[in-house]
């Protein structure tokens, strides 16, 4: 498909940021031109808008998305192992494969929405493992969001269901798609075995493919590494092989001294999810001291990455006034650099010849001069979700007048709130989840 984004302000990289005024050419998916005057066979009016690299959330859960407004009858969790136990653990039990396809879909629509054109997701589904990471791919496949996808594999559903999750991969990594590919995925420390660890090791050696997995994101993971192994979590990682420069590492707000030496020593990815962090009120990661490897995530949240940099700038702010709005760009673009490293798509995050055409078109139109002196100013004091016009994925329009194309939105939004209300009554007949840490499982 040609196409020509007309008349905009474009953004063509967020770190070191570049703002031009140009046309933006796109051919057979990817960009080839970015100048003034370009002619095309299809044009899209961007007069007044801004064009940006289309953002990547670099850790979801998008099998939560049904979640929202879920009633809540158990005693109220007092620690993240409750929590857990309590809410997610009895969520995942109960979604079977339409509810995994729902929810993607679900979640995939609305990252569009906001912007968001690739999204790293860690899947759970422990009483429909088979056919999961297929499910999920098919339904952000239909919506043309570009994919790295795991599943989430634990001791926690007992020894069967964790050599299930290793067999999904496999079975997934089999079949090459034009918008996904995988990682391994394995949930915490704390609910691996060594064997169940190093079986991980091993099967992202065969893939060739990083481990995905929640690092010290509560107190209880360390306990819990320091009772099973006598060493701290990333210790224990990278003992057992796991941690490596295709590594990506979802919080990591209790890591050490040490372990923030082992992390930038390996050159792994973190996934930072301030928001998330904050509602499970785990404390506070040590972002400014884990490198220029640090992405953005939302832990299943939303997939608005709009709301979660903003986040992550005050959170970060907060605790460093040295920080500056800058910041959250080199954010942005290492998660965009982490996925591309997976997707083989080395220029995911820029507008440039060559990089792949996804594009998100902002009906912003600022107050003040934009350049790229001040573009990170404009991105945390202004810009948001509620300017997305359109989105173009891969060449293709997948967002239009902020529209979902080529997909039965309203149908398929009705399907989501109808099985919503039978996955909740499905929780309602499954108790906490028994599962413990060793060490105790309280924390804050």
């Amino acid at each position: 498909m040609s196409l020509v984004l007309s008349g905009a302000t474009v953004v063509t990289s967020l770190d070191p940021p570049s703002v031009v005024p140009a046309d933006v050419e796109v051919d057979g998916g990817r960009v080839v031109g970015v100048r003034i005057g370009a002619g095309g066979a299809e044009r899209l009016e961007c007069g007044g808008c801004v064009v940006i690299p289309g953002n990547v959330c670099a850790h979801h859960h998008l099998y939560s998305a049904l979640a929202r407004g879920m009633p809540y009858r158990l005693d109220p969790p007092e620690s993240f192992v409750q929590i857990l136990q309590r809410i997610w653990w009895r969520l995942d039990r109960a979604l079977d494969l339409e509810g995994v396809w729902l929810s993607a879909w679900s979640g995939g629509a609305d990252a569009l929405l906001s912007g968001t054109t690739t999204i790293v997701d860690h899947h759970a589904s422990p009483n429909a493992i088979e056919g999961s990471l297929e499910r999920v791919a098919d339904a952000l496949g239909s919506l043309g969001v570009r994919s790295v996808l795991c599943y989430e594999v634990t001791d926690r559903d007992g020894p069967e269901r964790a050599a299930a999750g290793l067999e999904e991969h496999r079975r997934f990594a089999r079949v090459d798609r034009p918008l996904a590919r995988a990682m391994l995925g394995a949930h915490a420390s704390f609910t691996l075995s060594d064997e169940t660890l190093a079986a991980c090791v091993e099967a992202a050696d065969e893939l060739g493919a990083g481990i995905h997995i929640h690092v010290a994101e509560d107190e209880a993971d360390e306990r819990d590494s320091v009772a099973r192994s006598g060493r701290r979590v990333v210790e224990r990682l990278a003992e057992a092989g796991a941690l490596t420069e295709r590594s990506l590492l979802a919080h990591c707000v209790h890591v050490d001294d040490r372990e923030i030496e082992l992390i930038g020593g390996a050159g792994a990815f973190v996934a930072h999810n301030p928001r998330s962090n904050m509602n499970n009120r785990v404390g506070r990661a040590p972002v400014g001291r884990l490198g220029s490897n640090v992405a953005l995530g939302t832990d299943g949240i939303d997939g608005d990455m709009f709301a979660e940099s903003e986040a992550a700038f005050w959170r970060a702010r907060e605790d460093d006034p040295a920080v500056t709005p800058a910041w959250v760009l080199g954010r942005l673009a290492s998660s965009a650099r982490l996925a591309g490293e997976a997707l083989g798509e080395p220029l995911l995050g820029r507008i440039e010849p060559g990089a792949p055409a996804d594009l998100v078109v902002l009906d912003y139109e600022p107050p003040t001069p934009l350049d790229a002196g001040n573009l990170a100013g404009h991105w945390v004091y202004g810009m948001s979700a509620a300017y997305v016009r359109d989105v173009i994925v891969g060449g293709n329009v997948v967002v239009r007048d902020s529209r979902l194309t080529g997909a039965a939105e309203e149908e398929i939004r009705g399907r989501c709130r109808e099985y919503a209300g039978r996955l909740w009554g499905k929780m309602d007949a499954i108790g906490p989840h028994p599962f413990e840490p060793r060490g105790g499982g309280q924390g804050a």
